[in-house]
């Protein structure tokens, strides 16, 4: 597979941000210091997004660094920056679908979408026009006129997808994507991330997840949130979390392809991930 490509422009940076919580002798370091950068990946005669799997364990802060980089909460120190122009993030800049999938259930499936493009700035024609050939790409062509409560749960996440698209957001952050999803349903989300992201050049999509083979699947690059063990105190943890480690899986030869489970440098680096795991120990 012809894996030529360039990293080019800034579309997402995290520089220097350091996050506590809690009030008094409880407030405590969640984030520290925490550095990462989404470019965009160019490759010849393609049309090709960015998809980065944010890997780490249970309660190590990937939630708030998600809501920190979304813009709903401010952090101690640092910045976080989105788009070409490098602006900085403030709420409804990125996109966001969490594990609810929040639509409008009084409205229809078209109406959920009118809407939202009606609030992008488009005319109800236009957005008409432009909801009804996502959904039909995205096979809920036949459910347009239905309400959300009669979809079913893959359906319903197509919906809140398509709504953060309609809103014209090029970073869209999914939380827990996988979660309780069999294998055959975990590789269907996988295909529709891929098919999002070759909707549009600079379209980012952010995978919140612990599952490490399913964001190995459909990332091109690794985020690693993890505690960095303190080098004055052996066998201690540093408080706060950060970004331990970076994985660029197109130089790994492992982006893009539908096939990828199947490809003996998966194993290995699905392996790879899940030894650094046991090194990434929350602090309780």
């Amino acid at each position: 597979m012809n894996r030529e490509h360039t990293r080019n422009e800034l579309l997402l940076s995290v520089s220097n941000v350091s996050l506590s919580l809690g009030e008094g002798s409880e407030r405590r370091l969640i984030l520290r210091d925490v550095n990462a950068e989404v470019r965009n990946v160019v490759r010849p005669g393609k049309k090709q997004g960015q998809t980065v799997g944010f890997l780490g364990p249970s309660g190590i802060g990937k939630s708030q660094l998600f809501k920190t980089m979304a813009g709903f909460q401010q952090p101690d120190e640092g910045i976080v920056k989105v788009g070409i122009e490098q602006i900085p993030t403030a709420a409804g800049m990125i996109g966001v679908v969490d594990q609810h999938y929040r639509v409008l259930q009084h409205r229809t499936v078209l109406d959920n979408l009118i809407l939202a493009g009606k609030q992008s700035g488009l005319s109800k024609s236009e957005a008409k026009d432009k909801a009804r050939a996502y959904l039909e790409q995205f096979d809920l062509g036949n459910q347009i006129r239905n309400y959300p409560g009669r979809l079913s749960g893959g359906q319903r996440q197509r919906l809140a997808i398509l709504q953060q698209l309609m809103l014209n957001h090029q970073i869209i952050c999914m939380d827990e994507p996988f979660s309780g999803l069999d294998v055959n349903q975990v590789h269907k989300v996988a295909g529709l991330i891929s098919d999002l992201t070759s909707q549009d050049e600079l379209l980012t999509i952010i995978v919140v997840t612990h599952d490490i083979g399913a964001a190995s699947e459909v990332s091109d690059t690794i985020w690693l949130m993890g505690h960095e063990p303190d080098p004055e105190k052996p066998g201690e943890f540093l408080a706060g979390a950060r970004i331990v480690e970076q994985c660029d899986l197109i130089a790994e030869g492992l982006a893009w392809d539908p096939d990828i489970r199947h490809n003996p440098h998966f194993l290995e680096f699905e392996s790879f991930v899940t030894s650094k795991f046991r090194g990434l120990t929350k602090i309780n």
